[in-house]
């Protein structure tokens, strides 16, 4: 098998230090520019050898770095098994043995000589995560950092039953560290992965950690029985609906309520109080309904009632942040407990609990006021004093500044007489490929990321799951997705093709995504409806040269930015509404005299 490195475009703008506009527009300006051997039309492959050569040739600056060179050769010897291939290198890394062959074990090997051999795993590390940061979902190192600062203890362990690649056990070694300069600290976590598994258990070894890290279902098959962690800290999946509510509905482990089946993140709540001390306290990273969601209130309930649940934080966009901390016998549980927005300003989050367990908080709500019918915990339903002013004045800012700027059009007395196409001719000619999903996907559950067609709709990330099953369709940056309602261009990858959609591939050196995009955008929304069922292949457009293309591309491409700011504009005046009607009535905001 050949290990001759390959790099995409993205590499060689890195590489040559230039935008991939640059080596766009090489490509086609220079007919000796190297041909690609492998990869998409829209994602090709080329030897560096071959590419380095022909930058030479012309001039062009560029540097390959001792990482690159063995992060090439790594990448190229199997990008289907990636993530075990990283494993593989850490055990290169740690123990001297490896699977790997020589022609990519010698350049790691050379890399660890000269950078260290933590630090060269680390820039290994951080390209595989870079490829694939939907599929791992890692924790930002900035919020792995300020977790681990509100729980972890001087002293003691921190255990993390939902590893990942082990970014909140690196946090909570290091911090602890610091704290406990000469002693050992010990880490324990479990994970599901084996790739991910033996991912983490390098990292950690390599900068001299001890560390303890099971492989296993941590619902179903609990890796640290009995064990009763100082602290607990956890990123777990979010809306994973098989994590095995049939068979653990009698378990030990739901001593505020058994979790209802939607709501796998209560059981990974109750799952890290178990196993932790008395007095110890957990930080997990929550989906935002989980707050409110009506299915789990008599859990959120109980959790307030016994003083388990002390804090809840919003943190990023679609994150929150819950802080508990398992009672001690016979404790009395406190009467109020902290709700905090911080998505704005993350600075925030620190000081404030800090100030609640000195109880000298102002961002706290009685905890009787809480127990409703709906024991809703969502920040922004509780905004207080200059937090609700400084959340309707964000709001307002952002609601004026987001609406995008229409197309500047040209108004024709008469339409251009130019000859026409179908996409179905063009399907023919092979400029475009249709692609579809497998019969009956099925979009919960498993750990594949699914492009939905509300994702499409909306134009945000991949929301669905599926497992992995012959058939599947990887979505590429340049591709085409049309739903019967939505059409959008790509420009991410890693996810899967979801059901009832359709992806049309296009040749990208003869025809624009974002030109057949807006025409069959166009042509759908005109379609009638009932038995008249849309027929994307009978969808007529231009014949154009690829530049021509390109500025109807351009246009059609700043029609779906407005479309999008307006329904981003909808959203934001919603809210600028119930800030501004929740201020008035509370006596936060007063009209301008």
């Amino acid at each position: 098998m050949s290990h001759d490195p390959t790099v995409n475009a993205g590499d060689i703008a890195r590489l040559a230090g230039v935008g991939r506009a640059a080596v766009s527009n090489w490509r086609r300006r220079h007919d000796d520019f190297p041909q690609p051997v492998g990869g998409t039309a829209n994602q090709p492959l080329f030897l560096l050898r071959q590419v380095e050569g022909w930058l030479r040739r012309y001039g062009k600056s560029y540097q390959v770095s001792l990482a690159d060179r063995a992060w090439q050769r790594l990448k190229t010897s199997g990008d289907l098994n990636l993530g075990e291939l990283v494993a593989e290198a850490g055990a290169l890394l740690t123990s001297g043995e490896s699977a790997l062959e020589p022609a990519i074990a010698d350049p790691l090997r050379e890399l660890a000589a000269g950078e260290g051999a933590s630090a060269a795993y680390e820039l290994l590390c951080e390209r595989y995560f870079e490829i694939h940061s939907r599929q791992l979902s890692i924790t930002r190192d900035d919020v792995a950092e300020l977790i681990v600062r509100l729980v972890a203890p001087a002293g003691g362990t921190v255990l993390d039953p939902a590893t990942g690649v082990g970014t909140l056990l690196l946090a909570a070694a290091e911090h602890r560290g610091a704290e406990r300069r000469g002693e050992e600290v010990r880490v324990l976590g479990q994970e599901l992965s084996p790739a991910s598994a033996r991912v983490a258990d390098a990292r950690l070894r390599l900068r001299g950690i001890r560390a303890e890290i099971v492989l296993g279902d941590t619902m179903r098959s609990d890796g640290f029985p009995g064990v009763r962690a100082d602290a607990v800290v956890c990123d777990p999946p979010f809306n994973e609906r098989a994590w095995g509510h049939e068979e653990l509905t009698g378990d030990p482990r739901w001593e505020y309520g058994l979790p209802p089946r939607g709501e796998s993140e209560l059981a990974w709540v109750q799952h890290c109080l178990n196993h932790v001390r008395p007095g110890g306290l957990v930080a997990i990273l929550m989906p935002p309904a989980a707050a409110s969601r009506r299915a789990g209130r008599r859990i959120r309930a109980n959790l307030l009632r016994t003083g388990a649940l002390r804090g809840l934080v919003s943190l990023l966009p679609g994150c929150d942040l819950w802080l508990l901390r398992r009672p001690k016998p016979g404790e009395r549980p406190p009467s109020d407990v902290l709700i905090l927005d911080a998505v704005h300003n993350l600075a925030l989050v620190e000081p404030t609990w800090l100030a609640y367990l000195d109880d000298r908080a102002q961002q706290t709500v009685r905890i009787i006021d809480l127990l409703t019918d709906e024991v809703d915990m969502t920040p922004v339903r509780h905004q207080r004093h200059e937090d609700l002013g400084r959340a309707f004045t964000e709001a307002r800012d952002r609601f004026l500044g987001a609406t995008s700027s229409p197309p500047d059009l040209k108004v024709l007395d008469q339409p251009l007489d130019q000859p026409v196409t179908t996409v179905g001719d063009l399907i023919k000619e092979g400029l475009v490929t249709p692609l579809q999903a497998p019969p009956k996907m099925a979009v919960e559950g498993g750990d594949v990321m699914v492009l939905t067609s509300d994702d499409v709709a909306h134009g945000s990330a991949p929301s669905g799951r599926t497992a992995t099953v012959d058939g599947l369709v990887a979505v590429e940056p340049g591709d085409v997705v049309a739903s019967y309602s939505s059409v959008r261009v790509i420009t991410e990858q890693g996810a899967m093709l979801g059901p009832h959609l359709t992806l049309y591939r296009v040749d990208a050196r003869r025809l624009d995504a974002e030109f057949l995009a807006g025409f069959l955008r166009g042509a759908g929304g005109r379609a009638t409806t009932g038995s008249s069922r849309f027929d994307a292949r009978r969808t007529r457009l231009p014949r154009l040269p690829l530049k021509e293309q390109r500025a109807y591309g351009e246009a059609f491409r700043q029609l779906v930015t407005l479309e999008d700011s307006l329904r981003e504009s909808a959203e934001l005046g919603q809210r600028l509404i119930r800030l501004g009607l929740d201020g008035l009535i509370d006596g936060h905001l007063h009209p301008q005299s």
